[in-house]
């Protein structure tokens, strides 16, 4: 059996505008640094040790990591970044206010846009400033590689290679992993390796700066898997995701 720890980044700027954040580079609020710091000492305190990290290129990702490893004075521990674990982009819906959009088009609408499997995702035009092709993050990458948007199925078919190629070789071989990025590339990983129908990653929510804990088989499918942490603090996170885009009556 092997065990993995995913963690979707602290709380970003844009999470607590409720906006759409996608690859706009947007930094953690003061919460989101005091979330990834509890975060690093839960895993302390349980007993976890890394010698390898993967993250995306996107920074509210890669403090996090740096905040955790530092609380587990992991100093010198391995991190690969890449692209393909990176948020879903949300294309012309970035930067655009849930709720706004809610009361715009209406709260299903919304849902499905931010959760939806293959709902399709209103593009960027490659001549708006926030097309990655303008970033020199991106720079290595092939314009056949770069979205003008994303709905979740996008974002399986390029983290899953990832994890079958880069991630799972260095699980088998010992080395103990954490993977810190956004709540869609982790949806589509969660989805990959615990097989779940469509309609059920649709409803399942990772909230901002909590190890999830999970336990595979040999062929690195789930067995089970938890979120660290006490069950009325895992309510109030996970229902401040359920919330975006809903209109409070």
């Amino acid at each position: 059996m092997y065990k993995i720890i995913l963690i979707r980044h602290g709380e970003s700027v844009w999470n607590k505008e409720n906006r759409f954040a996608g690859w706009v580079d947007v930094d953690l609020t003061e919460k989101g640094v005091d979330e990834a710091h509890r975060a690093g000492k839960k895993l302390r305190n349980s007993g976890f040790e890394f010698d390898l990290a993967f993250t995306s290129l996107l920074k509210r990702a890669n403090k996090t990591l740096d905040i955790i490893m530092d609380e587990m004075n992991e100093k010198n521990i391995e991190i690969r970044k890449s692209w393909r674990l990176n948020e879903r982009h949300y294309g012309a819906l970035q930067g655009l206010n849930k709720l706004e959009m809610a009361k715009k088009y209406g709260e299903e609408q919304v849902f499905k846009w931010r959760r939806g499997y293959d709902t399709p995702i209103p593009p960027l035009t490659k001549d708006s400033p926030m097309y990655p092709g303008k970033d020199p993050l991106y720079a290595d990458l092939k314009e056949s590689e770069i979205p003008l948007s994303e709905n979740l199925k996008m974002v399986v078919e390029r983290v899953v290679p990832y994890w079958e190629s880069d991630i799972v070789p260095n699980i088998k071989n010992g080395r103990k992993v954490i993977i810190a990025a956004s709540g869609n590339s982790l949806r589509a990983l969660l989805k990959h390796i615990d097989d779940m129908p469509e309609k059920d990653i649709v409803e399942f929510n990772f909230p901002t700066g909590i190890p999830l804990i999970c336990d595979l088989d040999d062929k690195f499918r789930l067995i089970k898997r938890s979120f660290l942490a006490d069950p009325e603090e895992l309510a109030t996170a996970i229902a401040a995701v359920v919330n975006q885009g809903k209109i409070v009556k």
